[in-house]
């Protein structure tokens, strides 16, 4: 960081870059973009039909709807015409709906605040496929760099939840990005945006929607935050390192502030960012892992035992007592997960339907696993997402350690596997339609946000359902 320049200066300085054109993304970095822009959109189109996102659609569409000009859609929709703020909310819910959107060990989900968000305002603004592009990497990285500043162990462990916490600011600098604006209304955006960090994991203690809301939320208040700031509505230029209510003295007790400049630019945190092949929570993705590498080597037979570790985050996070009852509840969950992982050697959508949620076997697997603190994967976490499950029995004590869960950045089929998991959540299009998406949103610049936007209703029109 410069002498003299604060780090909200920074950043606002480097994102209005993007906007004047004069930023080119690594091909590493636009590649990682194109598939998590898949990801998202996947998870999105899927995560529509679920109660909580038909519920905020319904109050979005109470609204009214907006002229076409000015407004954002709703992905797969032709009449779905909102506010660019409240279409961004909508799609950012649907994309958080069912635990499968992407996820960066600084203990967010980039993907879900960041794509609606510079979605909503791509259309509007006439924006190429390369500018989209560009926006969203700049939120990714603000979002993350954010994250990583305020201590995400730390700041989880004070309850917060940090997709929720940070959001808002990758969403403001997306919007603002596409919007052309400059370092001081960028600035004004970040400082709005930051004013509206909030997200609470209290969502656990009853598997409520709340944390479906987080990411639209934070989406939302980013899209706004910036629209406010170019009419000239000012927002705290130290929004920060203020040392009244700057965000990093107001989330965190030890902030590292050197997380959110050091070589930006120049060393990409988005890089980093993990998809989910499970249907669950990520902490517990190695955990998953490891339970189904178990069970390949032999089912669990009756009279075995099982014991899984948990660094210290992941036990306050996941390790609640599970009752048969919310979606999130089991989602959320690790001995639930591991159990079904065990007893169905698969943590996909199809295992977390109401039935799922109380299914014998899973139940009495359930009850056979203990959960116990590692102090060692404390060192690792959360950096790795790590973990381990044990298995006794006739054949001894068996245990298996994944240092990293198989969605991570560090696993060189993940883009390959992005595809496979987009074609399936997008099944209800056939597999040729399917595919024929997937292909028209990886070549996304060298096409515009509205020809993407237009491909998605198109391929909705032609057989995904919204009934599921």
């Amino acid at each position: 960081m410069p002498p003299g320049r604060g780090c909200s200066a920074c950043l606002s300085e480097w994102a209005a870059g993007f906007g004047s054109g004069g930023a080119r993304l690594p091909p590493k970095v636009e590649e990682s973009l194109r598939h998590a822009l898949l990801d998202t959109l996947a998870c999105g189109l899927f995560g529509q039909r679920l109660q909580w996102s038909r519920i905020v659609r319904e109050w979005a569409m109470e609204g009214g709807a907006v002229a076409p000009g000015q407004a954002a859609r709703l992905w797969g929709e032709a009449k779905g015409h909102l506010r660019p703020s409240d279409a961004a909310f909508v799609n950012g819910v649907a994309a958080h709906a069912f635990e499968l959107d992407d996820y960066h060990p600084a203990k967010i989900h980039p993907g879900a605040v960041v794509v609606p968000a510079a979605l909503a305002i791509a259309e509007p603004y006439s924006a190429t496929g390369d500018d989209l592009l560009a926006a969203v990497a700049c939120g990714y990285e603000i979002m993350i760099r954010t994250s990583q500043a305020l201590g995400p162990s730390a700041a989880r462990l004070r309850g917060w939840h940090l997709t929720g916490v940070t959001g808002p600011l990758g969403a403001a600098a997306a919007a603002g990005v596409l919007m052309g604006l400059d370092a001081e209304h960028i600035g004004w955006a970040l400082g709005l945006a930051g004013t509206q960090s909030a997200g609470v994991f209290a969502f656990t203690t009853d598997g409520a929607m709340s944390k479906r809301f987080h990411a639209g939320a934070a989406a939302r208040a980013g899209v706004m935050a910036a629209e406010l700031a170019a009419r000239g509505f000012t927002g705290p230029g130290q929004i920060y390192e203020a040392e009244d209510g700057g965000l990093l003295s107001a989330f965190a007790d030890s902030p590292d502030p050197q997380a959110l400049t050091e070589g930006l630019g120049a060393r990409w945190a988005l890089l980093g960012t993990a998809f989910k092949p499970y249907s669950c929570c990520g902490s517990l993705h190695p955990h998953v892992d490891a339970a189904l590498a178990l069970r390949a080597r032999a089912v669990p037979a009756p009279g075995e035992r099982f014991r899984i570790g948990l660094a210290k985050v992941v036990e306050v996070q996941c390790g609640f007592d599970y009752e048969p009852g919310s979606v999130l509840s089991a989602q959320m969950n690790a001995r639930f997960c591991v159990a079904t992982a065990l007893a169905h050697g698969q943590v996909l959508p199809e295992q977390f339907g109401l039935e799922a949620l109380r299914d014998p076997r899973t139940l009495a697997l359930y009850r056979r696993i203990e959960q116990v603190h590692d102090p060692a994967l404390d060192e690792l976490y959360p950096a790795h997402f790590c973990g381990w499950v044990e298995r006794t029995g006739g054949q001894g004590v068996e245990r298996v350690f994944f240092e990293d869960p198989s969605g991570a950045a560090s696993n060189a089929g993940r883009h390959q596997a992005i595809r496979g998991k987009s074609t399936r959540l997008l099944a209800g299009l056939g597999r040729s339609g399917a595919e024929e998406l997937v292909e028209t949103v990886l070549a996304v610049p060298d096409r515009s946000p509205a020809q993407l936007l237009d491909a998605l209703v198109e391929a909705t029109d032609s057989g995904l359902s919204r009934s599921g």
